[in-house]
């Protein structure tokens, strides 16, 4: 691998480039569970939280393995630390919790809990 693919430049055209996809796949994976919630008459105040609750592990595995793909396996913790050490601009929205695999079944899982009360609540 060149020094260029870990250099600042590629760093932020790796974070454009995330930035940029981050809604869309929101957008993409949340609708299933919003589409069940219009299906079984669950109230929005539920539908709405839990659709973007249910997005967001799939959304954070994509960007994930985007930065794997851009940088490699072995280099992927150089960019992730260039991220927290610029908390204010590149690295507004990171945290390190964000890349654990826990972190996002946990969210996975918490969708399923809110679709389970939106089922208890109609």
């Amino acid at each position: 691998m060149s020094t260029s693919e870990l250099s600042e430049s590629n760093y932020r055209r790796i974070a454009y480039i995330n930035w940029a996809l981050s809604v869309p796949l929101l957008l993409i994976f949340s609708w299933p569970f919003y589409f069940l919630c219009e299906i079984f008459h669950i109230y929005k105040a539920i539908s709405f939280p839990g659709s973007i609750i249910f997005g967001l592990p799939f959304m954070l595995t994509i960007l994930h393995g985007h930065v794997t793909m851009a940088l490699g396996a072995s280099h992927r913790q150089h960019y992730y630390a260039w991220l927290k050490e610029r908390p204010l601009t590149y690295g507004l929205l990171f945290h390190n919790i964000i890349i654990s695999t826990r972190f996002r079944l946990s969210l996975f899982f918490l969708s399923m809990f809110i679709l389970l009360i939106g089922f208890i609540f109609t």
